[in-house]
């Protein structure tokens, strides 16, 4: 299995390639592609502190048919290099305006200089769906000759269909010599049926990223890939399973590209349930409305209530939560959830627990409490929050910056609660006006996430930074005291 591409709009810091890297690595990714090394003196400095961290992966950069970028690849001390060649008569003519022949000669030439210095190479076809199958196998021949280890066949611009490509795989496997990878785009949505088919027509390596990022549409997914083998073909990939739902929102937040709710595995809807007739049938079995145990990916099953929540979601929700209610006391939450669901109001997590401890006459004490907190900012001051809180019957004071002042509120709470929530991550901030004016009652929402367990959570005020210090303390009293 192996990881890599570019994404547009996404220039990672040495810091961040390296925290991707390392979780990659825990994952048992067996190959890292850490970047292009002609890019830029940077980027060569991200790679290089990737190739030197002591990871099991093969570290590789991604290089063009040109000796220099195979130069630069070595200062970074790469194990390998992903070594592009244009296969397709469009790329060749249009993009390195030459011919053929030119081609094969350069490419088996850089293979050879690349493997001269010590390199694991995976000559790669370019735009290979688009391109003759006779000369895509020439090239290929001409690689092996010069000592290429992996071969790779990319569907640069997703225009692969499974049925085509189990064809081309079986053909590939089984006439050459050295092992093929498959290597997809998702431009029509086919990158993972592709890849998949790919693996069971022969392929003995995947080129994925993590929650399919990549060029335009992206690639194929590893979240999907890997599970697709694991549970639907019973195929053991060797990766840590459990670890890619905490990846898959690593990479989210250090790239700042949002995973699509409705993203398969690991969007935020995917174990996520609210109709009644299917809360009622995981009540008896999980497996009715679930394909396989969130648990397995690392992550927890939701169940979101509102006007449309039926009693079977009052049920399981308390279930959840370890709370048991009689009859007369499961209705009496019921019918408060749905008096505030046709408000309009949202229902979190933190809100059916303050109901249900109400109702069950339950009282918890908080284990977070707000003594005081100061907030300084302005334009040519860098906002600052100082907080007092009283943890677990300790007072702990903590200051904190940021982007502005919410921010550096959230910033100054995380430091003050290290000691009991160091793994709390912010997943998402919502504010609406509940009023108009600049009075206005604001709700701010908030979902926290505690290794896999994902809570929401909210504050009302007319303060923006009150009501995002309350929902962000409810959440956290809520993950704390779960633990």
């Amino acid at each position: 299995m192996r990881d890599g591409e570019q994404t547009p709009g996404v220039a990672l810091t040495r810091e961040k390639k390296l925290l991707i890297a390392r979780a990659l690595d825990e994952m048992r990714v067996n190959v890292i592609e850490a970047g292009s090394a002609i890019t830029s003196a940077g980027e060569r400095e991200s790679i290089k502190a990737v190739a030197n961290a002591g990871l099991d992966a093969e570290i590789c950069s991604y290089c063009r048919i040109v000796k220099m970028d195979v130069d630069h690849a070595l200062e970074c001390d790469v194990d390998s290099i992903h070594l592009v060649a244009p296969v397709s008569d469009l790329h060749i003519k249009t993009k390195i305006k030459k011919d053929r022949d030119a081609v094969r000669q350069i490419a088996a030439e850089v293979t050879e200089y690349a493997k001269d210095h010590g390199l694991i190479v995976e000559l790669s076809g370019e735009d290979a769906s688009r391109a003759d199958p006779e000369f895509l196998k020439a090239i290929y021949s001409d690689g092996i000759d010069a000592g290429a280890d992996r071969l790779c066949f990319c569907d640069t611009v997703g225009l692969l269909v499974p049925e085509k490509t189990t064809e081309i795989f079986r053909d590939l496997s089984s006439s050459l010599k050295v092992p093929i990878s498959i290597h997809c785009h998702n431009d029509f949505g086919l990158a993972t049926a592709n890849t998949v088919a790919a693996l069971a027509a022969g392929a003995k390596q995947a080129h994925v990223t993590i929650n399919g990022l990549g060029e335009r549409a992206g690639n194929a997914s590893l979240e999907e890939v890997v599970m697709s083998l694991e549970w639907l073909y019973k195929y053991d990939t060797g990766i840590k399973h459990e670890q890619i739902y905490r990846t898959s929102r690593l990479v989210s937040r250090l790239t700042g590209i949002p995973v699509s709710p409705n993203k398969a595995l690991v969007g935020g809807n995917a174990f996520t349930h609210e109709a009644g007739i299917h809360v009622h049938g995981l009540l008896a079995d999980k497996s009715t409305y679930e394909p396989m145990s969130p648990e397995y990916i690392g992550r927890q099953r939701q169940i979101v209530l509102g006007k449309h929540a039926g009693r079977s979601s009052i049920t399981l929700a308390l279930k959840e939560m370890g709370l048991e209610a009689d009859d007369a006391q499961t209705e009496e939450i019921f019918n408060r959830v749905k008096q505030m669901g046709d408000q309009g109001k949202h229902i979190t997590d933190a809100d059916l627990q303050t109901i249900a401890e109400t109702v069950l006459d339950i009282y918890k004490e908080p284990i977070v409490k707000l003594e005081e907190f100061t907030i300084v900012s302005g334009n040519r001051v860098t906002p600052t929050a100082s907080i007092k809180l009283n943890v677990k019957e300790k007072e702990i004071v903590q200051a904190g910056i940021g982007n502005g002042p919410v921010d550096a509120a959230i910033n100054a709470i995380r430091r003050a609660v290290s000691s009991c929530a160091e793994d709390v991550i912010l997943e998402e901030y919502h504010v609406d006006s509940i009023t108009g004016g600049t009075d206005a009652l604001v709700e701010v929402r908030v979902k926290l996430s505690k290794n896999g367990k994902v809570i929401t959570a909210s504050g009302a005020r007319t303060d923006i930074i009150m009501a995002s210090v309350e929902a962000v303390m409810n959440g956290m009293n809520r993950l704390i005291r779960e633990e």
